[in-house]
This record gives C-alpha cells, sequence and structure tokens, in this order.
C-alpha cells in the first residue's frame, strides 16, 4: 500500500537512491493559497546537513510542483510533485549487497519480494518521508484556515527528558536549536548526549511529542475507524517508530478512575472538560481540547561499528556499515510526525464535513 488517507489522499513513489522521490496528493481542496516557500521549509526541517548532530549529507531536496496549482491556487486537481536525489554515494553500500544489515528491513524485503535494492535501503529508507513532508506541508495550508496547528518537539533523546506536560513549554522555541527540543538546557544535554553516541559510532533513540490545537470536536468514528486509532497508525507507519500512546498514555495505567475523569463544566464557548488526561479523544472522537500525543523511535540501526550478521545465504559474516547516517533521527523527524498528524485530522475534518473548505 503506497497510498495513505480516504478524502485527502497521498501517493508516494521512489527509492533513496534513485532518480527521485516524489507523490500525487488527491483531494486537496480548490482555492487554497499554495505556499511554495512554506512546503519547502518544511521539507528544509526534515533534510540531511542540518547540524553536527545529523548525517553530513547535503542534499537540497527541492521541491517542484507538477500539476494542480494554477496562478498560486489549488485547482482540486491532483498535486504531483517531485524532489530529485542529487548527492547519492551508491558505492557506499557495495560491501551491504549480499548481506543483511541487522534491524533493517533487508531480509523481510529480500523474504517478501526475492529482490531487494541495497542501496540505502531502497523504498525502506527514511528518504521516502519526503513526499509525507510535502503532503503534510499541504495539508498544513488547509488546516491554517480552519484554525487548526500541529506542533510536534523532541521531549527526550535516551534517559534524558522533559516533563509529560506540554502546557510547561513555550513550544514556540522549539526550532530555535538543532535537537527541536523547546527547553534550552534539555536541549543542550541532549545534543551533547547526540554527539557522544556519534562519536563511538553508535546511535539513540528517543520519544517527540505532538500537540494538535483547535481541532473541532466531532472528528472520529464510534467503531472502527477511531481518530486516535488512525492517528496511531499514521505514526507506526514511520521509519524507526516503536510506540504510539495518546493521552496519559501508559502512564496513566497507576492512577484511580477518580483521578484520570476528565470532569466536564461550562465553558466560554460551550462544553469543555476541567482536564484533559484523555488526550482531546474520547471513544474514538475528538471533543475540542487539545488532541496530545507521543511517538517513540528506536535508535537508527544503521551503525559505524562492526556487527555479527548473516549473508543471503545464512553463512555468518560480519558488517560495518559506511556511508553518511544519522545517529539520532528525532531532530529530523518532527517534521514528518507533524505532516502525517496533519494529514491525519484534514482527512477526518473532511470526511466529517463533506465540503470544499
Amino acid at each position: 500500500m503506497n497510498t495513505f488517507g480516504n478524502i485527502f489522499r497521498l501517493t508516494t513513489f521512489g527509492e533513496s537512491h534513485g532518480e527521485a522521490i516524489g507523490g500525487v496528493v488527491d483531494g486537496m481542496p480548490a482555492g487554497i493559497d499554495i505556499d511554495i516557500d512554506f512546503i519547502q521549509a518544511e521539507l528544509n526541517r526534515r533534510r540531511p546537513g542540518q547540524s553536527k548532530i545529523t548525517t553530513s549529507r547535503q542534499e537540497p531536496d527541492q521541491v517542484e510542483l507538477l500539476s494542480g496549482v494554477f496562478e498560486g491556487k489549488s485547482t482540486g486537481c491532483p498535486i504531483g510533485f517531485i524532489v530529485r536525489n542529487t548527492n547519492q554515494h551508491s558505492q557506499d553500500y557495495e560491501n551491504m549487497r549480499n548481506v543483511f544489515r541487522p534491524s533493517h528491513a533487508d531480509y523481510t524485503y529480500q523474504q517478501k519480494y526475492g529482490i531487494r535494492d541495497h542501496r540505502g535501503g531502497g523504498r525502506s529508507s527514511a528518504r521516502i518521508t519526503i513526499s509525507r513532508c510535502v503532503g503534510g506541508a499541504l495539508a498544513k495550508l488547509v488546516l491554517k484556515q480552519l484554525g487548526i496547528s500541529v506542533q510536534a518537539y523532541t521531549s527526550q533523546v535516551g534517559n534524558i527528558a522533559l516533563e509529560r506536560d506540554y502546557h510547561l513549554y513555550d513550544l514556540s522555541q522549539t526550532e530555535t536549536n538543532a535537537v527541536r527540543c523547546p527547553d534550552a538546557e534539555k536541549a543542550a544535554q541532549m545534543e551533547a548526549l547526540i554527539t557522544q553516541v556519534k562519536g563511538e559510532g553508535d546511535t539513540i533513540g528517543g520519544v517527540i511529542t505532538c500537540v494538535i490545537k483547535g481541532c473541532p470536536a466531532g472528528l472520529g468514528e464510534p467503531e472502527f475507524g477511531k481518530l486516535h486509532a488512525d492517528l496511531g497508525a499514521a505514526m507506526l507507519s514511520i521509519n524507526a517508530v516503536k510506540g504510539f500512546e495518546y493521552g496519559e498514555g501508559f502512564s496513566g495505567v497507576t492512577a484511580r478512575g477518580s483521578e484520570q475523569n476528565d470532569i466536564f463544566i461550562p465553558g466560554p464557548n460551550g462544553i469543555t472538560t476541567a482536564t484533559n488526561h484523555s488526550g482531546g479523544i474520547q471513544g474514538g472522537i475528538s471533543n475540542g481540547q487539545d488532541i496530545y500525543f507521543r511517538v517513540a523511535f528506536k535508535p537508527v540501526a544503521t551503525l559505524l561499528m562492526e556487527q555479527d550478521t548473516v549473508d543471503i545465504e545464512g553463512n555468518p559474516t560480519t558488517l560495518t556499515a559506511k556511508g553518511r547516517h544519522d545517529p539520532c533521527v528525532l531532530p529530523r523527524a518532527v517534521p514528518v510526525v507533524e505532516a502525517m498528524a496533519a494529514m491525519t485530522i484534514l482527512d477526518y475534518f473532511m470526511f466529517q464535513n463533506s465540503i470544499n473548505v
């Protein structure tokens, strides 16, 4: 399946060392101002070579819109786009042609298809998330008109973590450091840890928190198609994601119901709740409160150190990866989390309202 969404749909194509990464967005409402600079800025947040704690690979990741836009506005027709690959070092992967990299998709792709592109992981590469960022940027342009915002940030790297309550932080500070953490002191600690891990040829994982504000009540379905289930599916489709929780999540299991229940109270714009332990979703349907969730990312699987593995014949061997790789995926994954959340919310909004925004 290479298509995401129901009404607002993104279909992606491309491999990490192919000619280009691209996609088609179908269902984009007509008449939306298409800010190409904003779309490019979203890609720049994801692109490699941003800082010393990301891969040193340099690619401009310049987006080209091919269709669906006329005189700066969406026409309602499919928006086709490509981002050309320009800085591949395919020879760096030659020693991996007949070897399965630990914890990568090499073995599973080989078993499923009987063939695989060993250069940078091919279709399984995180570079494919370029298409998601373009689709997410287009979705954000629509959500902006609806008063809905999507903000993600790095909340944990290794054992260095922020408090779980996002209200404690000024999320506008997220983009002021390389880690994309709204707490400057914690960001410095996270950056130091990533730098240390990188120097050892190793990798580290962590958590990204996402907050969606302005989402109206009523999005989601009561049985299958619950909003939190699709948000979870969207996040778990991102490379290296190993976990998803919304609201209080796993930390809430130690509380009593009397502590967890969100009491309804009168509000300035109607009924609201005194707390938001539910994370803005109850019964699979948005309740008008902030939607917040956390996404766990494993350490990047490519290590610049020797590892035991087997070749395609099952013979034991060792592998030392070459090339340019991220020691921690989180800083570049923040815009990807936002993109998937934005597309999910817009898709549900259009389904609920069945209107042309």
